[in-house]
């Protein structure tokens, strides 16, 4: 699908520079959820020192004046220039500083942010917290765009604290994958904790299959002890490059990844978890864990695609 950019204003974002001074990119839909996502991304983009770039994006845009898009109008009818307008005022008037631009797309929503950040230092969304079918249609845009962006996708459900500043005493928590070597999550969740001055808990999960269970009584909890050992080597290998001054918290924990994950999420700031890209693959490209944390966590989640 060809893009439509309807409206802009504001200076023009960089393009093409330094992923530490490419913007960060909120997508908003008029919803009292998606402006409290911009509440937590202008925070974050004043901590980054980056511009904030307020995106709506609706396909009802290009049928703009007539009876249809008066039925199905997002938020009462309320227009999208009104949208990003209330966004960019309330962004500013957190933060009088920030570099704060505005864009309209006549597109559907997954396919605007997906190409937004293919130039963004990171994308938010916020989704409602309701029941049902629209429940289920704002969950899709969120999931496919955390499936398929080119950048960390940080997704704060209704209940989440909507205050960057608010969570400077929350740890950020990293989920932990199977190779621990070069991991883009933990390169972002580290400096994310940098970012806060908070502690960064890493965490990797582990399981005994049923089927290593030996019937010899001297040898109980052997395949265990095993799976464990091979858990902590993953997170030392993980941790090999963090930086020294870092407040770092490392923990195995015996259990399925995501329920490990979303215990760990209970009184944190942030959750960062990654997910792999698989070339050519049909499908969304977000794994159970990934999936199930940004369902259910108790904070924020962000997250990070890694290289297959």
């Amino acid at each position: 699908m060809n893009a439509a950019v309807v409206r802009e204003s504001g200076e023009p974002q960089a393009r093409g520079t330094d992923p530490a001074e490419r913007p960060l990119v909120v997508g908003v839909d008029g919803s009292e959820p998606s402006l409290r996502a911009v509440d937590w991304a202008a925070d974050e983009a004043a901590l980054r020192g980056v511009p904030l770039r307020v995106v709506y994006a609706s396909l009802w845009e290009r049928y703009e004046g007539t009876a249809l898009a008066g039925e199905h109008r997002p938020s009462e009818e309320v227009r999208a220039d009104d949208i990003v307008g209330v966004a960019a005022r309330r962004a500013r008037k957190r933060h009088p500083d920030l570099d704060v631009s505005t864009a309209v797309l006549a597109e559907e929503p997954e396919y605007a942010l997906v190409r937004e950040g293919r130039e963004a230092a990171a994308l938010v969304l916020g989704t409602r917290g309701r029941s049902g079918f629209v429940e289920m249609l704002l969950g899709s845009v969120s999931l496919a765009v955390a499936a398929y962006a080119d950048c960390p996708v940080i997704v704060l459900r209704g209940g989440h604290d909507t205050h960057v500043a608010d969570a400077t005493a929350r740890r950020v928590v990293v989920g932990v994958g199977e190779s621990g070597k070069d991991s883009a999550a933990m390169r972002f969740a580290v400096a994310e904790a940098r970012l806060r001055g908070v502690p960064l808990d890493a965490v990797r999960a582990w399981r005994c299959p049923a089927h290593e269970s030996v019937d010899h009584p001297l040898l109980a909890g052997e395949p265990a002890r095993l799976h464990e050992e091979q858990a902590v080597a993953t997170l030392d290998e993980a941790l090999k490059g963090a930086p020294a001054d870092l407040d770092l918290g490392r923990r195995t924990v015996e259990g399925p990844a995501r329920h490990v994950l979303l215990a760990a999420s209970e009184g944190a700031g942030l959750l960062v978890v990654g997910a792999r890209r698989r070339p050519g693959r049909l499908g969304l490209q977000l794994g159970r864990v990934a999936h199930g944390v940004l369902h259910h966590a108790a904070c924020p989640v962000a997250v990070v695609p890694e290289a297959e």
